[in-house]
């Protein structure tokens, strides 16, 4: 059997391009993971150090500050590098500062390999992705796209519940040292998999003031959110740092908007397709990211049930999102991205407002229903949005789309953590109750405000022609057809 080296082998071989696609979920699940699965064992990783679990928080925002400084440079180093080569060297990164954070014995060790964890996740997921496109058929984006968004949907589900599970029966350390042995095998894999093809550099000079500008912006942007979802009041530390954040990021972009070889070219919001996902996607990835924080907290807070009951309700939106995937290819190429991002948003959305009807009283087998079909109309819409926005972008702008679209589902992601507190602590406050301890009333009123944001983030689809992406997904308009 010849060995296959480069970009177009892979694409004859959609075996090996399938086994790519999954070694590039599985970095993200890694990744995903280990943004939520600390949650749940800052006490005792609080004991061990002899500090407040509080101020074991830097551990969390320490991660986050690192991925948003460094993805915008991440697809910089990969066409200066190389893809291949820096795909594994930030899985090594991340596995070595999960070795060192399970090591660590002192606040200040932690905080520092939590940096580097986030400087090879920074690198990892988007370059992964970018090796994705590369080597996948448009044919099958779609059923690419989708393997490598589930983790995204599921390790915040996951993720607080499994962390408890291991520091409840082993101890806090081996949260970090299921890394080793999934980075190792995930090095291997890559070294085989990824074509060499790909480790080509690409010579383009640093642009360092767009490093700057953006990274600045996103760290204080990020610091900000990561302010406002800790406290029970309004910081001023935090709103100066989202004013600045702002500020930066505005001259960030004319910065970028006239410079020769930018940091990140915008030309990608040029596409009609790509402009949609970053509008009217970041609407959706805000309501996404604020239900894994909102359910825990509605059944364990709101309604007094305890976390395994609790745990399993959740369980059934990964259940939902898991079921989805089987048919998600068949109703896209059925009814195309125009229709399903438009219906099935209509019904995800409703989904999340539906959450704000359930009670103390609602039987658990209607509130797992509930869950499920929400799950399952989010995986959907997911999976749509992040595949259509690369269904225009030529192969010379794919690799500045990749990090643009990557920088988005970080920050608004992020940001339905922070916008879910958020309106907990204004429903609270508008009629007078204690904040920091949200009562049912205050759950129902998020609920309802999150699905109305995802409904906002749809009118941007209206305006898609109807034939959008019909390359990627096989579907032809009646019309078109006739």
């Amino acid at each position: 059997m010849r060995q296959l080296t480069s970009v177009d082998d892979r694409k004859e071989q959609p075996f090996i391009a399938r086994a790519i696609t999954l070694l590039v979920a599985g970095t993200f699940f890694m990744e995903m993971l280990d943004g939520t699965v600390i949650a749940t064992a800052l006490p005792r990783i609080g004991r061990s150090f002899g500090a407040s679990p509080v101020a074991l928080n830097v551990g969390i925002t320490a991660y986050l500050l690192a991925l948003a400084i460094f993805i915008p440079i991440s697809g910089w180093i990969a066409n200066r590098f190389g893809a291949r080569r820096v795909f594994v060297s930030a899985i090594a990164l991340f596995t070595f500062a999960s070795l060192l954070c399970g090591l660590s014995r002192a606040l200040w060790s932690f905080t520092a390999a939590r940096v580097l964890q986030g400087m090879g996740g920074a690198a990892m997921v988007p370059v992964g992705r970018l090796i994705v496109l590369r080597t996948t058929d448009k044919r099958h984006l779609v059923t690419a796209i989708g393997t490598i968004v589930w983790p995204g949907l599921i390790a915040p589900v996951l993720g607080p519940p499994l962390g408890g599970l291991i520091v409840l029966h082993l101890s806090w350390p081996w949260i970090f040292f299921i890394n080793l042995p999934l980075g190792i095998a995930a090095i291997a894999l890559a070294l085989t998999l990824v074509p060499n093809s790909m480790a080509a550099p690409e010579r383009r000079p640093l642009d360092l003031i767009g490093f700057v500008l953006s990274g600045g912006a996103l760290a204080l942007v990020v610091g900000g959110l990561e302010e406002l979802s800790g406290v029970h009041r309004v910081s001023t530390a935090a709103l100066t740092m989202l004013a600045a954040g702002i500020a930066l990021g505005v001259l960030g972009v004319r910065h970028l908007r006239h410079h020769p070889t930018p940091l990140l070219d915008l030309s990608p919001l040029r596409f009609p397709t790509f402009a949609v996902v970053a509008r009217g996607g970041s609407m959706l990835r805000i309501a996404i990211g604020s239900l894994p924080f909102l359910l825990p907290m509605l059944f364990q807070i709101g309604f007094g049930l305890d976390p395994l009951t609790s745990g399993t309700l959740v369980l059934f939106v990964f259940a939902g999102n898991l079921a989805m995937k089987v048919f998600t290819t068949r109703i896209l190429r059925r009814f195309g991205f125009r229709t399903v991002m438009i219906g099935n948003g209509l019904l995800a959305a409703l989904a999340v407002g539906a959450c704000g009807l359930i009670t103390r009283d609602t039987p658990h087998w209607l509130v797992a229903l509930t869950l499920f079909l929400g799950g399952a109309f989010r995986s959907l819409q997911f999976t749509s949005l992040s595949t259509i926005q690369f269904a225009d972008v030529p192969p010379e702008h794919m690799g500045d789309a990749n990090t643009l679209s990557s920088m988005l589902q970080q920050l608004m992601l992020g940001l339905g953590v922070t916008v879910g507190a958020a309106l907990l602590n204004v429903s609270a406050w508008v009629n007078g109750r204690s904040v920091g301890m949200p009562s049912p009333d205050d759950f129902r009123f998020a609920f309802f405000a999150v699905a109305l944001i995802a409904l906002v983030g749809l009118l941007d689809a209206i305006r898609l022609d109807a034939a959008a992406g019909g390359h990627v997904s096989g579907h032809r308009p009646r019309e078109a057809a006739g």
